[in-house]
């Protein structure tokens, strides 16, 4: 490993990353190395971690390299590995577009959870601030049976709606109830979601437009989550009586989060578009050093 390794860190409504940029999959990011450079007071901070490579050099990856150049492999911020990341994939694109490896207009991206089709929009304020992304973010599928979970004395029941990675979507009266969230909610039955599970907790703001709270698998609490968003949209659709597969018509759900809001629109064919800011913040080196040492101490 060489002594120096370029990073960035950006966020998407305040779901923020360190981004590694490594074309060739040429460096060996253990969890543990992940878990360090995700620590917000002994490493750079962030929810998770994008390791930027060819999709033809990632062996999770090249079979998709006919479609997609690029591979989001994302890891959440405790090291371990994740299907998809809805704000990651954008803060993924705004990087390949400021690197010029992607420009203004369509972009394919390979995930875990398959292609992602990602369109950058032009900038549009005119003080040089950046366009939002559009994201597609494939269809939920919405697994039967039901589901509870819980948060100190009090049970919900909550919609199972699968983004690629799984969601538990309960609708709440006070966004407080959630709690702290500094642990992951209690849900039952434990085999709905035998690796684990995204909950959100929703409260209502108007007409199609809602409000969460987040803890991600993982992570914890986080300001933003683009594929529970998704999924809240979803869930709150069909509680409102809404199936645009039934209907003929879009449904676009406009989800505010603690970082930001973000504009999900469920389209007649089930394909669901997710519309969001992303920002870089910053670029610099890892000492390699350091990360090592880092490593070791948390062997």
């Amino acid at each position: 490993m060489s002594t120096r390794i370029a990073f960035l860190k950006g966020h998407g409504t305040e779901n923020d990353f360190v981004i590694v940029p490594d074309p060739e999959n040429t460096l060996d990011l253990s969890p543990a190395a992940v878990a360090a450079l995700c620590d917000r007071r002994a490493g750079i901070g962030g929810d998770g971690l994008l390791h930027v490579v060819r999709s033809a050099a990632h062996p999770e990856a090249r079979h998709m390299a006919a479609e997609a150049e690029w591979f989001m492999d994302y890891r959440n911020g405790d090291g371990s590995i994740a299907e998809m990341c809805g704000n990651g994939v954008r803060v993924f694109a705004r990087y390949l577009q400021r690197a010029g490896h992607a420009s203004e207009g369509d972009l394919a991206v390979a995930t875990r959870g398959g292609v992602k089709t990602v369109h950058i929009a032009k900038g549009g304020s005119g003080d040089g601030a950046a366009g939002d992304i559009t994201v597609g973010m494939g269809k939920a599928l919405l697994p039967q049976g039901e589901v509870t979970v819980s948060v100190g004395g009090r049970s919900w029941p909550a919609r199972n709606v699968n983004m690629g990675n799984p969601h538990a979507v309960a609708f709440v009266e006070d966004l407080a109830h959630a709690g702290s969230l500094l642990s992951p909610p209690p849900f039952s039955p434990a085999a709905a979601y035998p690796d684990g599970v995204n909950v959100e907790f929703v409260v209502d703001r108007g007409p199609r437009h809602v409000a969460l709270r987040v803890h991600e698998r993982g992570a914890g609490e986080t300001r933003s989550c683009g594929t529970g968003a998704c999924a809240v949209a979803v869930a709150a659709a069909r509680r409102d009586g809404v199936d645009p597969a039934v209907t003929g018509a879009p449904a676009t759900y406009t989800v505010d989060l603690p970082g930001g809001t973000l504009v999900i629109t469920e389209h007649p064919d089930g394909a669901i578009e997710m519309t969001g800011p992303a920002v870089i913040v910053a670029e610099g080196e890892i000492d390699a050093a350091w990360l090592d040492r880092a490593v070791r101490d948390r062997a």
